[in-house]
């Protein structure tokens, strides 16, 4: 789901190039078919592919016409999403996308009665400090979420679905609670994040963008590869590997916005810099100050997961994965 995204698209051609995936521990077998739904179509590339099938429409009314998934789906990739800006602005939207599209998809799992592999995209934003109550200065794989936004209290219900759908052997899940990803070519979208790729994307195109909060704002990131090879990785690993049912926390690099902005201009020099308008807005403020800025992520690494060395190499392989968007010249 969410397969014509970013995300969603990465993940399609990764596994379509590799051509296999053994799930669960068992032997890697061909990957016959991949479902992308979305209310978008696919990219020209998966479109042209045979092995790729489209359902495009709204995913609640796609489950209500048992349109998905298939009879012989082994691993379901939840990734669709209204994001947190949206969900904040429009609590209905958020219910009805994230939470009750959820339920649905399980339910439509259970039903195969197969035991699919389901993979839930989860989110850091299920962390939140408490009014008066911070979060700790380390957050783990166990450490309580206590969201502060509708976007993190209907992933954290996700969570808690996936876990008692798993607990009743409907279906084997995975939560993997995702870093901020960046850097995200295309256009800006509607989450809070969304700056945390716009304040390099912007700037190596030649664009001013905004930088709504202050250098010192600490942020824990992964690169579009990292993410992609978690993804398919914790539908690999068996039950025994995968441990409780509960959620894990995927690799992060720890950086801060300000460092960020160092690293880009290591890339692409102060003209880059300076297409940087650091004007702070409190909306999106008021989300990010409550995430965490400094993850553990034990369970994934003994997954054989590790987070990306540094910003700057995560820089870099941008431009070199999307020349043609890149409009200043690169060091």
């Amino acid at each position: 789901t969410g397969g014509c995204g970013f995300l969603g698209a990465r993940l399609a051609r990764t596994l379509l190039a590799q051509g296999q995936l053994g799930v669960g521990g068992a032997p890697a077998q061909p990957i016959t078919a991949i479902t992308l739904t979305d209310r978008a179509p696919p990219p020209a590339d998966l479109a042209g592919d045979a092995r790729v099938r489209f359902l495009g429409g709204d995913l609640n009314e796609l489950l209500a016409a048992g349109q998905l998934p298939a009879a012989d789906t082994a691993v379901v990739y939840h990734l669709a999403a209204a994001v947190s800006g949206e969900c904040e602005a429009d609590f209905d939207l958020g219910m009805r996308s994230n939470y009750e599209a959820t339920r649905h998809l399980l339910e439509a799992c259970r039903a195969l009665k197969t035991r699919p592999t389901f993979v839930f995209s989860s989110s850091l934003a299920v962390f939140g400090n408490l009014p008066g109550q911070p979060l700790p200065e380390l957050i783990e794989d166990m450490t309580l979420p206590t969201p502060q936004s509708s976007y993190g209290i209907q992933k954290f219900i996700g969570e808690q679905l996936v876990a008692d759908f798993s607990r009743k052997g409907f279906i084997a899940g995975r939560s993997c609670r995702l870093m901020t990803v960046s850097v995200r070519p295309g256009k800006p979208n509607g989450a809070a994040s969304s700056f945390f790729s716009g304040m390099i994307r912007e700037p190596l195109a030649g664009v001013r963008a905004v930088v709504p909060v202050g250098p010192e704002t600490p942020v824990a990131l992964s690169s579009p590869a990292r993410t992609v090879e978690g993804l398919i990785r914790v539908a690999e690993v068996t039950d025994a590997q995968w441990g409780p049912l509960t959620a894990i926390n995927m690799p992060a690099l720890r950086t801060t916005v300000g460092d960020m902005a160092q690293a880009l201009e290591r890339v692409a020099g102060p003209v880059a810099t300076s297409l940087l308008d650091w004007t702070p807005d409190p909306a999106i403020l008021r989300l990010v100050k409550t995430w965490p800025g400094n993850v553990a992520s034990a369970r994934a690494n003994a997954m054989g997961l590790h987070a990306d060395s540094d910003f700057e190499t995560v820089i870099r392989d941008y431009v070199r994965e999307n020349p043609s968007a890149v409009k200043l010249p690169v060091g």
